[in-house]
């Protein structure tokens, strides 16, 4: 593949969706492109805007905050395994309120106390945090969710 063919099939790449730097690199590497190509072709890319960590973080957290509806912590995971800059995604964290992530959670926890099977009332709320948890959210967000929706332990 010449250096033309390259840049015109990543540019009509990036031009569909948002991507970072990350996967350019791993697309590059699958596609077997000798690294001083790949460093030219990123080079281009970023000069012109085609791929943008910081614009890709923010795209990222909106979505999987407002879809996938993961809380803080699995979105920062995920960021993390693409090699993205802290400084690039805590802004865009940042700019959604903990409220969000709580009332994300509440309904999520609700549909899930349906089809949770338990023994006790103990071991369901624990199901039901550890559920909360592997979604992304602190202990304590779930805590809280829990208690607001009635699921306590009367100790």
């Amino acid at each position: 593949m010449t250096y033309e063919q390259l840049l015109s099939k990543l540019t009509a790449y990036c031009a569909k969706a948002e991507h970072c730097q990350y996967d350019i690199l791993t697309k590059m590497q699958r596609w077997c492109i000798e690294p001083s190509m790949q460093e030219r072709a990123m080079q281009y890319l970023l000069a012109e805007r085609y791929i943008d960590n910081a614009r890709y973080a923010k795209a990222f957290v909106h979505d999987k905050a407002q879809f996938s509806r993961w809380g803080r912590n699995k979105i920062v995971q995920a960021l993390r395994m693409k090699h993205i800059a802290a400084d690039d995604y805590l802004a865009a964290l940042d700019a959604i309120p903990d409220d969000d992530f709580q009332e994300t959670l509440k309904p999520l926890l609700i549909a899930k106390r349906k089809t949770v099977k338990a023994a006790s009332d103990y071991e369901r709320r624990m199901k039901l945090l550890r559920f909360a948890m592997q979604r992304g959210f602190s202990y304590a967000q779930a805590e809280q969710c829990l208690k607001e929706i009635g699921i306590t332990l009367d100790d």
